[in-house]
């Protein structure tokens, strides 16, 4: 009897959470894509250099052109993520959305 009462429950659950989606034109995601696609390669190369024992500072350049290529994704991330996402949650009343930009933008700032 109690087994049944268990998978209600956990539909409940499930059917409770919201899931955000983000609302990306094509272009900015052909753009998003484009720019990760490159990033994939510069970490292929990086594993390839250390393959090949390239010299260490060489390889820490690349590490270094490889995350700044990251940041610059993470930063028209959240710049549309602000004028879209967020103006809209805030315009809705969900004010909560602004400790969670501040909380992915300390994320940011570790790095």
């Amino acid at each position: 009897m109690d087994s049944e009462k268990e998978p209600a429950l956990e539909e409940e659950c499930c059917t409770s959470v919201s899931v955000r989606k983000s609302h990306h034109s094509e272009n900015a995601k052909k753009n998003l894509v484009s720019r990760l696609n490159r990033i994939e390669g510069q970490v292929r190369g990086i594993k390839g250099l250390i393959e090949k024992d390239t010299y260490c500072d060489d390889v820490i350049t690349q590490i270094s052109a490889t995350q700044a290529a990251l940041n610059s994704v993470a930063k028209l991330l959240l710049e549309a993520h602000m004028k879209e996402c967020v103006v809209d949650r805030i315009q809705e009343g969900d004010l909560e959305v602004l400790d969670e930009v501040l909380i992915t933008i300390q994320k940011l700032m570790k790095k």
